[in-house]
């Protein structure tokens, strides 16, 4: 028999059967969207999530009271337990830390804040905060008109505000910003300067801020129930592990920590972050292998299952194909291929809609949109291989079949 002959019987026999290799498909797709949805997913927004933890320049240590990402009610009791760094301290911090670096940021923020000129407001969403002179490097911004913060407007607390494009855009559509005085949360600020645009990150835009000088946005707000936050950078990346020794040594004075007390803040960087959110994708990963194992597993089952009630059903056809002189390479090569085209089939749903899911949480996250070309043929091999291995004792039955036997079969 010629083997496109061969493969069209399978696909023909299948076909009889549509609803009853629909559902024995089914299992493989599901297999195979577990998997997919989540590793096209965490591929979509490893880039996005990488960009928006890289909030720190590539020397740069932070301390704070609590870690940049919490794993749960462990991490929120423990840090609620906390003192607040206050701005007392983290003035005695650059103290310490004079003649190692002068590159340290203090920032405190308040979310959720609107900003008003004349009849035009902002959606209450912008991030509202205060630092120094030094936001800019420690963060990753840069000034695109005017003017950055000066020690003098820290030392004086001067009601200036440098503001993103968003805000820009929404207030001054027409008009340059500088010079003119904005409200946030009913206090008011003269604009020095505007921010460089920066997009998006974990959905959400970098470009709805406003920031202060720390002393101004204190005196505004209140110190009560805040948390300093400092960033120092180091001169080179030589000097990195120097500068964060001697920033933990300077924090833990400044803190007034004894020699046998244990540090009550957090240090972290670029890298630590990018580590811990690594660790989190491996688990979800991890997840999503066990749960996409157990369903193909079971659909290999299936399709063993139904394989066997196909032979049994066709046992007499069996016999007739192997009386006019179909050999057992034929029988054989028949039913693998039936039980590899419905494993298949279920592979390429499950990819499709995989894909589809996982790209679908990326754009709501406004991450890039990927297509996993590496884990799509992953899944097809696997795909193949289930149908193979699973198909094969039953293909086997079929082709071992004695052919007066099978004729005799009622």
């Amino acid at each position: 028999m010629l083997f496109k002959e061969i493969i069209r019987m399978a696909l023909s026999s299948l076909g009889a059967h549509k609803l009853r290799s629909f559902l024995t498909m089914a299992g493989i797709t599901i297999g195979v969207f577990s998997v997919i949805g989540v590793m096209t997913a965490v591929s979509a927004l490893r880039e996005s999530i990488e960009t928006g933890l890289s909030f720190l320049g590539a020397s740069t240590v932070q301390f704070s009271k609590s870690s940049a990402i919490q794993r749960g009610g462990g991490d929120s009791a423990k840090y609620g337990k906390r003192k607040n760094i206050t701005l007392s301290q983290a003035q005695r911090y650059v103290k310490l830390m004079e003649g190692v670096t002068d590159d340290i940021s203090l920032k405190a923020f308040s979310q959720g804040s609107e900003a008003v000129y004349g009849g035009r407001k902002t959606t209450p969403d912008i991030n509202y905060g205060g630092s120094n002179e030094h936001f800019l490097s420690s963060n990753q911004y840069a000034i695109d008109i005017g003017r950055n913060f000066t020690q003098a407007d820290i030392e004086l607390a001067s009601p200036v505000v440098i503001i993103g494009q968003d805000i820009v855009s929404k207030l001054f559509p027409a008009e340059s910003p500088l010079g003119k005085v904005i409200k946030v949360k009913a206090h008011a600020y003269t604009v020095i300067g505007t921010f460089v645009g920066r997009g998006t990150s974990f959905g959400q835009s970098e470009d709805a801020i406003a920031m202060v000088p720390i002393t101004r946005f204190l005196n505004d707000n209140g110190a009560e129930g805040r948390s300093i936050s400092i960033a120092t950078g180091a001169p080179s990346q030589d000097t990195y592990m120097e500068i964060v020794d001697k920033g933990i040594t300077a924090m833990r004075i400044a803190r007034g920590l004894n020699a046998n007390q244990e540090n009550d803040f957090e240090v972290f960087s670029n890298d630590s972050l990018l580590d811990a959110f690594a660790k989190v994708a491996d688990a979800v990963s991890s997840g999503a292998f066990v749960i996409s194992a157990i369903a193909l597993l079971a659909a290999g089952v299936g399709i063993m299952n139904i394989m066997l009630v196909s032979v049994t059903e066709r046992t007499k056809e069996i016999g007739i194909r192997k009386s006019i002189g179909a050999r057992k390479v034929n029988i054989l090569s028949q039913f693998l291929i039936e039980s590899v085209a419905i494993s298949l089939a279920g592979g390429l749903a499950g990819i499709l809609l995989g894909v589809l899911a996982g790209d679908g949480l990326a754009m709501l996250l406004k991450a890039q949109i990927i297509f996993p070309w590496g884990w799509s043929i992953a899944g097809l091999v696997v795909c193949t291989a289930i149908g193979v291995g699973f198909g094969f004792y039953p293909a086997l039955k079929a082709a071992q079949l004695d052919p007066i036997e099978a004729l005799r079969y009622e």
